[in-house]
């Protein structure tokens, strides 16, 4: 533990002209007084850290000093290739790795281009779930990610049932963690990580089959999922506003291919469209906000479902403010 965090100092004095005591135990999340000890053992051990003296001094190496302890380790390197999503990073408990990684390619780089880090991750930054949710993490991704990483055989309870899996790859999507795996050797499916009820490392690794692309996969499996829950159809007409806000109140690539296939205005400018929707009481509250501007058409219990919610807003917007 001490040996790593006596190299580490070196990479971020190596990385930066000098770093205060209180600088350097915040990075390391020591004391200051365990800097002063670390900095003497690395003196003793021949590196030439210097401390300098005041208000304005701190630590520094002498004479251009550099360390060859930049090689990166595996899961460093991989880490690094995820370091534009620190909140995924720090979930998966690949933060410290990710950290190092880092550390190691600063201290790589010319002093002229040491602050690309900082430059960076000033200009662009990923936020990965939506508005107005609060993530939460999943108790047990980090084993999940362990697994994954490792190639290793989970045994997993997953709604009740129990099912061995090989663990191919981790999705973040709209804040919700999903694994791609293999259930006990058939073909592969998707796995809402927070429904999992327990997980464990089985100790056996897995073959890799080489030919399985993440994205690819991830891609079609959302598609086929999208498709899946439009379950039902409706017919609606249109405005030309209405039609025009219809791919943001509902699905957009439903609500784009209805529009495409709908025939020519009638006289009105309005269009007349089939859209595929996940269920009538979904349709209804989507529709809705659209107020006028659509008028649904069929099925006929949800048009009357429509006609009862504009009567009810007609008495309540007709008499004057505050009265019932």
């Amino acid at each position: 533990m001490r040996a790593a965090r006596l190299i580490k100092m070196v990479l971020l004095l190596q990385s930066r002209p000098s770093m205060t005591a209180a600088e350097l135990a915040q990075e390391l999340e020591v004391s200051e007084r365990t800097i002063t000890r670390d900095a003497l053992a690395l003196s003793e051990a021949g590196v030439p850290v210097y401390a300098d003296r005041g208000r304005a001094g701190g630590y520094r190496l002498i004479g251009g000093y550099r360390t060859r302890l930049t090689g990166l380790a595996r899961s460093e390197a991989e880490a690094l290739f995820l370091s534009g999503v620190p909140g995924a990073l720090r979930e998966m408990g690949l933060e410290d790795a990710a950290s190092a990684a880092r550390l190691k390619v600063s201290a790589a780089l010319l002093p002229s281009l040491r602050d690309a880090s900082r430059s960076a991750t000033q200009r662009f930054h990923l936020d990965a779930p939506g508005w107005y949710q609060e993530p939460e993490t999943p108790d047990l991704l980090p084993v999940v990610a362990e697994a994954v990483w490792d190639d290793r055989v989970l045994a997993a309870r997953y709604r009740d049932a129990e099912r061995e899996l090989e663990p191919y790859g981790l999705v973040l999507k709209a804040g919700v963690w999903y694994l791609c795996a293999r259930a006990d050797g058939t073909s592969f499916r998707v796995y809402r990580i927070d429904r999992f009820t327990a997980v464990a490392l089985t100790g056996r690794r897995f073959e890799r089959e080489e030919s399985f692309d993440l994205p690819a996969f991830w891609e079609e499996r959302a598609a086929q999922f999208a498709r899946s829950i439009l379950r039902a159809e409706i017919v609606v007409r249109l405005s030309p506003d209405g039609a025009r806000r219809l791919p943001y109140v509902t699905d957009r690539a439903a609500a784009e291919e209805a529009l495409a296939a709908a025939g020519p205005p009638d006289g009105q400018g309005r269009v007349t469209v089939t859209l595929p929707v996940e269920s009538d009481v979904v349709a209804f509250g989507q529709l809705l906000s659209l107020g006028a501007e659509a008028e649904l058409l069929e099925p006929a219990d949800l048009r009357k479902r429509f006609a009862d919610a504009a009567a009810r807003m007609h008495a309540l917007y007709s008499g004057d403010a505050g009265q019932r």
